[in-house]
């Protein structure tokens, strides 16, 4: 770990948000971002975690009142990885937006082949009341302009890098700056030219870098940027990582 922060540092990654998938797991979520003052910490269950604890409104709202949980999720619908009644994972998804609404932290929202239903439930539970982004992006400039309108922030990956991702390099170009944000999604999607290895949070710069090639800016303004849409999407009133 010591090793992967300091990479962070010399490739001027300033923060980082260490996403919870289930509850099991996030004592150590929690740990982490306790020892480190750049690490901050969600609070949800992955959709694609089918037996395991199934978290209540109660329960998620107890958990994310630790001072360096800054989000509900990751959250939202998967139909690509599971099949079947998938009546639990939308029930699921629900839980979470209530949740984000009622402690008021944004939600980290994942989809997969499930744009529609992901956008309808959005809708149906005023997902826009609490605001969040929708992470790993690699859906079609429809379903970003429908989440931008509901007051969504649109978060690219190292998919983005990817020689054969051209729609999503046009939806890149396309999403206002300031409703931009990268990540890595680390462990997975590392970014050319790391592609195939094992991701780490240093790697996001080489995500920015091909945010600024297409949409023609600098890469100091594609850091400001997302440094700046980070910190008023998770309501910092303080410099990230002080």
């Amino acid at each position: 770990m010591s090793d992967v922060l300091a990479c962070m540092r010399q490739n001027e990654v300033v923060g980082a948000l260490c996403v919870s998938v289930n509850l099991a797991d996030l004592p150590q979520v929690l740990t982490l971002a306790e020892l480190h003052p750049h690490i901050y910490a969600s609070v949800g269950v992955h959709p694609d975690y089918e037996s395991v604890e199934e978290p209540s409104i109660a329960r998620l709202v107890e958990l994310a009142r630790h001072p360096k949980v800054i989000a509900i999720g990751e959250t939202g619908l998967d139909y690509y990885r599971l099949k079947g009644d998938l009546e639990w994972q939308r029930a699921r998804f629900r839980t979470h937006i209530r949740t984000s609404r009622e402690i008021g932290k944004p939600l980290i929202i994942h989809t997969r082949e499930a744009a529609a239903d992901t956008l309808r439930i959005m809708a149906e539970e005023k997902a826009g009341e609490a605001g969040g982004v929708m992470h790993c992006f690699t859906e079609t400039w429809d379903v970003a302009e429908a989440a931008l309108a509901m007051g969504f922030y649109i978060s690219f990956s190292g998919i983005v890098t990817f020689k054969n991702a051209t729609q999503l390099k046009e939806v890149a170009q396309r999403v206002p700056l300031e409703r931009i944000l990268i990540e890595t999604d680390a462990p997975y999607l590392a970014p050319v030219p790391h592609r195939g290895k094992l991701n780490q949070p240093a790697y996001v710069k080489h995500v920015a870098e091909e945010i600024a090639k297409l949409r023609g800016i600098s890469l100091d303004e594609v850091g400001r940027s997302t440094t700046d849409n980070f910190a008023r999407l998770f309501k910092f009133d303080e410099k990230i990582g002080k």
